[in-house]
């Protein structure tokens, strides 16, 4: 990973700036990215917008990665953008106008925007990989800036505390931007409101939007109007604060596009996105990989999980093992650690070690590196009417959904 816009601009500018094709909203945050994205992507679905959805990480396959009216990338199709990537990285690097190589984010990037250009979007959703300041998104220059609610992770590459990590994603935020901002910790709010200060940019904030929750609906009221949802298609009550920022973004499209009122509840509630709170027979699969997904995934369990709860676990390096185990070990009848298959994936014994020992020490606990026999262990020793709950990584998520398969 290197970050820094130079080389992205530079082969973007290669390939032609597809990105100047159509409107472009960026997400940046720490939680809730992937899932204000999804509900973008449905709005617009709903609408009738072609839209190019960018996310990552993906679970199984690559292609997840790029969307366009709400479907897949086609192999065929990621492989012919692919390699007219590459070979303009390859030309550049010839050339010495690239100092290395782009990195795998920075060409997918380039992928999905060439991708979205010749498929003729109106419009990009485009998730920030990591930070804001220097990932390869923002060298779209997003006409739409939006921020998730921020906490700490990634600490090596964002800073310390809230507010380094706040000043970072608040970045995406430019002269001549519309910027919507989702609740947020109060340092980190003082940091986005600075930045927009100081390029002249007005936020809207959807700590002004007003959500009731009433015999299953919610009832979303904004500035501009009130929206009646049967339902958020994303589970977790959680999603409520995300739901209402993408309201916020979704009123803004219609102001760019044809769209009716009703098309932004219909996305709210046909929203989907795989790995996140997704049940799959007597598995639950959530890519909770800091501290505060793994709150809202135990949030999620303590109110909605009546039956009893085997773990497998697994994280990658430099995650806050000590918190995640603290949230969630304590609601497990018994937990399988395992190591997802990735180079930056933390070893067992290190999780355990990490892992305070009072979170564990009355549970069953089985050590087992290989994430296929981890599953097979967890359902050997799984009493009949356990879920299984698969978290701590989205890339063990993923691997667990392809070991699975047709099998569950």
């Amino acid at each position: 990973m290197k970050l820094g816009l130079e080389n992205i601009r530079t082969l973007l500018g290669e390939l032609g700036d597809p990105e100047d094709n159509y409107l472009k909203v960026q997400v940046a945050g720490t939680n809730g990215k992937g899932s204000v994205c999804a509900f973008l992507d449905a709005i617009c679905l709903a609408a009738g917008v072609k839209a190019g959805t960018f996310t990552s990480p993906h679970l199984v396959s690559i292609t997840e990665r790029i969307r366009i009216s709400g479907a897949d990338i086609g192999e065929a199709d990621f492989a012919l953008h692919a390699t007219r990537v590459r070979s303009a990285a390859e030309r550049l690097l010839a050339a010495g106008k690239l100092a290395y190589l782009p990195t795998f984010f920075e060409q997918v990037t380039a992928i999905a925007l060439v991708a979205f250009a010749e498929a003729g979007v109106d419009l990009a959703i485009l998730e920030t990989g990591l930070g804001g300041r220097l990932d390869a998104t923002t060298a779209a220059n997003a006409e739409i800036a939006v921020i998730t609610r921020i906490d700490l992770d990634h600490q090596e590459y964002l800073g310390g505390t809230i507010e380094e990590i706040a000043a970072e994603k608040a970045a995406i935020i430019r002269p001549g931007c519309m910027a919507f901002v989702g609740e947020q910790p109060s340092g980190a709010t003082s940091v986005i409101l600075q930045r927009c200060k100081d390029v002249g940019v007005e936020p809207d904030f959807a700590d002004f939007v007003d959500a009731r929750e009433s015999d299953g609906r919610l009832r979303v009221t904004t500035a501009a109007t009130d929206y009646e949802i049967n339902g958020i298609g994303l589970a977790g009550r959680h999603q409520i604060e995300n739901a209402k920022l993408a309201v916020l973004v979704g009123e803004e499209l219609a102001r760019r596009f044809p769209m009716l009122k009703s098309h932004i509840p219909q996305g709210i509630e046909r929203a989907r996105h795989p790995g996140r709170i997704e049940y799959q027979g007597d598995f639950l699969f959530d890519g909770a990989h800091n501290v505060s997904g793994a709150k809202v995934l135990a949030e999620f369990l303590a109110e909605f999980e009546q039956r009893p709860i085997t773990l497998v676990f697994g994280v990658m390096q430099g995650k806050d093992v000590a918190g995640m185990s603290e949230l969630l070990f304590p609601l497990a009848e018994a937990i399988v650690i395992t190591r997802p298959r990735n180079s930056r994936a933390l070893d067992v014994a290190e999780v355990l070690r990490l892992a305070p020992r009072e979170h564990w020490r009355d549970k069953v606990i089985v050590p087992e590196p290989d994430v296929r026999k981890a599953l097979a262990s967890a359902r050997r020793i799984s009493r009949e009417g356990h879920v299984i709950v698969v978290t701590g990584s989205l890339y063990l998520v993923g691997e667990a959904k392809q070991i699975l398969g047709s099998q569950i």
